[in-house]
């Protein structure tokens, strides 16, 4: 029977360029839309631009633009970066629309009338230079949880843990760079505690991964607190209904705008309407593909917000890690990423779809895209082993035989096997683990291709004797080829349909798989994919380094100028040479390692984040130098009695500054 889904990914913020860790998942939301496709389901896939927020108020001023004239500038962009990887959008749309005034006016009004709105005074931090209250995302300061700094107002990037902005140690304004004061306000609240026990229910019922049930179950557990739904003017956004300078959180309107965009698509189109999609009970299906980072706002708020309004929850919530470039984060904000057009500028798009895909498993864990892997696996896979197939036996079909296929399998046996992998590999797209469905599939390539050199063609052709079997083999591999090719479709699709094109058929529906092309006529074949040149890669990462460049020369010429410091200040930092007697991991935590350092007259620990640069077992015996005088700092895992000094972009390459031969631990360094 065939479903009818509707399929959301994240929305972008309207702050800056679709990079690759945005890709990762639209991606990954894109292949499970065209699979689903494939297997002849009504599949809808929408999305938006997530536009309101002080951030967008901010980046207008700046470029003394009107909101709305930045935010569709970005919308436009983002959508055609999007359709550059052939990410396909039903409908791309903006948080700022009449519809999703519509929604979230809709929704709060039923929510109010059950009771469920209430209002109550905050303290919020205030940066009193641009007076103005400040978001979680323009406060940074001192993790209360780990200690960690640089963190975000609601987050912790280190530890994960989530708080609120007052409790930040040495908090600072990411707007002026002033330090924020407390200041009282009216806000609005959604009573988010009166749906545990549905949650508890839901989070359990199969709609989430077991990974994330079982962290929400943390918070179900610990008790949930209202949600407050309201910013205070300056705001880019909706105004709260009866407010004159109260606007609805971005997070309240933000997954509305899923609601909206298909409400916008759906006027459009003469065989749907939001309701059959969207009311309770529907016999449809909503699927949502998110990052692991944002599950409190659809796991919890989002499902609660729906079942209080009278609309349906979403059938499943598929989430994702996080991407990184060699063990670097993707974050514009921390200046790593690479900007999806940027690697279209350098690179080809089917290239980062099969990697992602090779790379993703249908669970939270995070991705790294290890460009050494990445050349070699697809140069490996796509290349070396599914594209020839084709190239190594449509040459003989085409010059022996009229380009014509026999009518027969030489191989039933081998034939069925490639036709029963299918069902498998079905399964692996469903539940998003298309890792495994890659693995299966390039190995049934390895058997294609061993196939061919056990019957070595190139042979057989200068035999008058073999003709008829020569005909049969090279037949069959091509046939093997198109299964391969459908069962790829959904994750290259324009390696797929250039093989259409050569295979001369119509389309590549899933069940076409299970029936060979017999005497059917195909094409001149010409290359279907080129080998990734690692001079491409290297020029992209030249390109993406002069982007984070210029982007820090901006940021640096819009923020005050530094607190310098004099070179009396300077010569109160004491740095001396330490030996390293211990290192180890430290338990729950991914970038420190504990060392236990020999300073001459004491010992000192230390915590460092060098996991991922240094194994610990080598680093015992060595020495480095620390800054001695630092005061001690609590963490979540203990003191830390200082600091090592290393240098590098991060991830594995931190490099610990080693001093010259003849040093001693204790000795001072000037």
């Amino acid at each position: 029977m065939a479903r009818r889904i509707l399929v959301t990914s994240a929305l972008p913020n309207a702050n800056g360029s679709i990079h690759l860790g945005h890709l990762l998942e639209h991606i990954q939301t894109d292949i499970w839309v065209r699979f689903q496709r494939m297997r002849a389901h009504q599949c809808l896939h929408v999305c938006a631009d997530d536009t309101h927020g002080a951030a967008t108020m901010l980046k207008a001023e700046v470029e003394g633009l009107e909101p709305q004239v930045l935010i569709e500038r970005i919308r436009e962009e983002h959508a055609a970066d999007f359709r550059g990887f052939g990410v396909t959008h039903d409908n791309y749309y903006s948080t700022h629309a009449p519809e999703n005034k519509q929604l979230s006016d809709l929704i709060y009004e039923r929510l109010h009338a059950r009771g469920l709105i209430f209002t109550r005074e905050v303290e919020q931090l205030y940066d009193p230079e641009r007076k103005m209250f400040l978001a979680d995302r323009f406060v940074k300061g001192i993790c209360p949880r780990c200690g960690e700094d640089d963190q975000y107002g609601d987050n912790c990037e280190s530890c994960g843990a989530t708080y609120e902005a007052i409790d930040l140690g040495s908090p600072r304004s990411t707007v002026s760079g002033a330090t924020p004061q407390l200041k009282a306000s009216e806000h609005y609240f959604f009573d988010l505690p009166q749906y545990t026990d549905m949650l508890k229910d839901w989070t359990t019922s199969g709609a989430l991964q077991p990974e994330v049930a079982n962290k929400l179950a943390e918070w179900l557990d610990g008790g949930l607190k209202a949600w407050d739904i309201s910013r205070d003017a300056p705001y880019f956004g909706f105004l709260i209904p009866g407010s004159t300078d109260k606007y609805f959180y971005v997070w309240w309107d933000a997954p509305i705008g899923y609601m909206a965009s298909f409400m916008n698509y759906a006027q459009e189109r003469a065989d749907l309407t939001f309701d059959e999609f969207w009311q309770p009970e529907s016999n449809t299906e909503v699927h949502h593909f998110i990052g692991k980072d944002i599950v409190n706002f659809h796991c919890l708020f989002w499902p609660s917000v729906l079942d209080g309004a009278g609309f349906r929850k979403p059938t499943k919530i598929h989430t994702h890690g996080f991407a990184s470039v060699s063990g670097a984060k993707m974050s514009k904000s921390r200046g790593v990423f690479v900007n999806a057009a940027t690697w279209l500028e350098h690179l080809d798009a089917e290239y980062l779809r099969y990697y992602f895909a090779a790379k993703l498993n249908g669970t939270i864990e995070d991705i790294d895209i290890n460009l050494e892997d990445f050349v070699t696996r697809v140069n490996s896979d796509l290349v070396g082993k599914i594209a020839n197939i084709a190239s190594r036996t449509a040459g003989f079909v085409t010059k022996q035989f009229d380009a014509t296929l026999s009518a027969q399998l030489e191989d039933e046996a081998l034939w069925q096997q490639f036709v029963d992998a299918g069902s498998r590999i079905a399964e692996y797209y469903e539940s998003c683990d298309t890792s495994k469905a890659v693995r299966e599939i390039t190995a049934l390539a390895d058997l294609a291709n061993q196939y061919i050199a056990h019957h070595e063609p190139w042979k057989m052709v200068k035999d008058e004797a073999q003709r008829e079997r020569l005909h049969l083999v090279c037949s069959e591999s091509i046939n093997l080829f198109r299964v391969l090719v459908i069962y790829l479709q959904p994750i290259v699709p324009a390696f797929a349909e250039r093989a259409r094109t050569f295979l001369n058929v119509e389309a590549l529906a899933w069940t076409d798989a299970a029936t060979p092309l017999g005497e059917h006529a195909i094409g001149k074949f010409k290359p279907l994919i080129t080998r990734v040149d690692p001079k491409k890669v290297d020029a992209m990462l030249e390109h993406t380094e002069a982007e984070e460049t210029e982007s820090a020369d901006e940021a640096g010429n819009a923020s005050p100028d530094p607190e310098w410091i004099s070179i009396d200040e300077f010569e109160k930092v004491e740095l001396r040479v330490a030996r390293i007697v211990a290192a180890e991991k430290v338990e729950g935590a991914d970038r420190l390692l504990a060392l236990t350092l020999d300073v001459g007259d004491e010992r000192r620990n230390v915590f460092s984040g060098i996991r991922e640069a240094y194994d610990p077992t080598d680093l015992v015996g060595r020495l480095t130098v620390m800054v001695a005088n630092l005061a001690p700092r609590k963490m979540r895992f203990g003191v830390s009695q200082g600091m090592v000094l290393a240098a590098g972009p991060g991830g594995a390459d931190i490099f610990l500054l080693s001093p010259d031969s003849g040093a001693e631990p204790g000795m001072r360094v000037t």
